[in-house]
């Protein structure tokens, strides 16, 4: 694929988050409606985060109709060769709970893996993007440089997520307990889209989570991946679900270590 597909694509990645995010922006302080469970009683989904999908799902039919699509609320649709990976709300605690810390992350994928992607924060109206083979970008600028990176593992600031699941939860509680004392701090922002992109930029050093969808990290590891960081996948073990991490080089062996014990 050239450049100039790569950069098609994400101009319409960055059409259909932008519609996904005036959704939002506009629903955002009201008082929540349609909020119901998923997964569990922790794990909600909102009237926004459905109105956000079908905003994105409407630019997509329209710009892209033989494409597929796969999003957190509607699911898998269509066929192709191309599929748009869809996160309409990714924070949606965050967002009920009027948290200013959530996103929009729309990408689109091959079978060799992501072509372009966009996260948006609402809040602070970022907007990051990232192609294959480009830079990555902050709004529509490149990425400033990453500082440079922590001169070992016991000065960086590591983000980290957490499930929905207990039992998964009480994995992640022991990775914890085994990492604090390694690193300068641990943060939990509650969307692993900003936590990919803030690392790429810089407010991060490392992050890591488990339990992710590809909907959650598709966008956002392309950014981190083409800012220069190490994306390495966190196997399955013990009970621990399939995961993700982002780190500068110089850090990431020991990082990885830590997390999978």
């Amino acid at each position: 694929m050239t450049q100039t597909e790569e950069q098609e694509l994400l101009a319409v990645a960055l059409e259909a988050a932008r519609a996904a995010s005036s959704e939002l922006q506009s629903r955002y302080g009201r008082r929540p409606s349609g909020v119901r469970t998923k997964s569990g009683p922790t794990d909600l989904v909102s009237d926004a985060d459905i109105s956000a999908e079908s905003a994105i799902r409407a630019v997509l039919a329209a710009r892209r109709p033989d494409d597929a699509i796969l999003g957190e609320e509607g699911g898998a649709t269509g066929d192709g060769s191309l599929r748009w990976v869809v996160d309409p709300l990714d924070g949606t605690i965050n967002y009920l709970y009027e948290i200013p810390a959530f996103a929009v992350s729309v990408a689109v994928e091959d079978a060799d893996g992501t072509i372009a992607g966009v996260v948006i924060d609402p809040i602070r109206e970022e907007v990051f993007g990232g192609t294959r083979s480009g830079a990555p970008t902050l709004n529509g600028e490149p990425l400033p440089e990453r500082p440079n990176p922590p001169d070992s593992l016991g000065v960086a600031m590591v983000a980290t997520g957490f499930g929905y699941d207990q039992q998964v939860r009480t994995g992640q509680a022991e990775v914890v307990a085994r990492l604090l004392p390694h690193v300068r701090d641990i943060r939990r922002v509650g969307a692993a889209a900003l936590d990919l992109t803030w690392s790429a930029l810089g407010r991060f050093d490392a992050f890591y989570e488990r339990g992710l969808h590809s909907w959650d990290l598709a966008a956002g590891a392309l950014v981190a991946e083409r800012s220069g960081l190490v994306v390495r996948e966190l196997p399955e073990a013990d009970g621990e679900p399939w995961g993700v991490m982002t780190a500068p080089a110089n850090i990431v062996d020991e990082l990885y270590e830590l997390i999978v014990g």
